[in-house]
């Protein structure tokens, strides 16, 4: 729970990747009428864990979403440490314990290089120059784009199907050009996406909850 000195109101989310309600009040509201109305809204928060997608592990054996396929994780403890891409399996050998951090970072160098590569094709069509490319994991946004021209990524994105990824590189590229989100930012979004908007916004909101649960 927390107390925001502007909020006129009561407001209740939850974060399914932390099974977490968070709960915002006004500053002089009292905690016991605060807790009372969280708990009248039991049956939505039944079903908004319902709805929480399973944990996806970076464990050997299971499978997880990239670029599009499906992969399975193996783990070949005689084998090399460098994780590589076989197929349909991402294999890596070494120590059992230290698997998930290897296909962790595996999978955040393999989201830097190509949502570099896109974002470079992008600008290129856009005619804009982008400083820097570079990856994190924000919980509520799938990109970003500064002022100086740095965009940065979800690396879950390149767990994403290519369309979708590539339309967030379109929308962050878009910003270059016009840093809101009025008639000619949408305009050029989707001259660079070249696909349906709609639709990609449509698997992002799918995709995403399934997504922040990887790892």
């Amino acid at each position: 729970m927390r107390r925001h000195p502007r909020a006129r109101r009561m407001a209740l989310r939850y974060d399914p990747r932390e099974d977490l309600l968070k709960l915002t009040i006004p500053s002089r509201l009292g905690l016991a009428m605060a807790l009372r109305w969280a708990g009248e809204h039991g049956d939505w928060i039944e079903r908004q864990r319902k709805g929480r997608p399973e944990e996806i592990r970076l464990v050997p054996g299971a499978t997880i979403p990239f670029d599009g396929r499906e992969l399975l994780l193996v783990h070949e403890e005689s084998a090399s440490r460098r994780v590589r891409l076989e197929g349909d399996t991402i294999v890596t050998g070494g120590p059992e314990e230290a698997f998930a951090g290897r296909v962790s970072r595996w999978l955040k160098e393999q989201a830097r290089t190509i949502l570099s590569e896109e974002t470079a094709a992008m600008a290129a069509a856009a005619g804009v120059r982008i400083a820097g490319v570079s990856v994190g994991d924000a919980r509520s946004r799938w990109g970003s784009c500064s002022s100086a021209g740095r965009l940065r990524y979800s690396w879950r994105l390149v767990m994403m199907p290519p369309q979708v990824r590539r339309y967030i590189v379109a929308h962050e590229v878009a910003h270059r050009v016009h840093m809101d989100h009025g008639r000619a930012f949408h305009a050029l979004e989707a001259k660079l996406f070249g696909g349906s908007v709609r639709e990609a916004k449509g698997l992002l909101r799918v995709w995403g909850k399934r997504l922040q649960r990887v790892g």
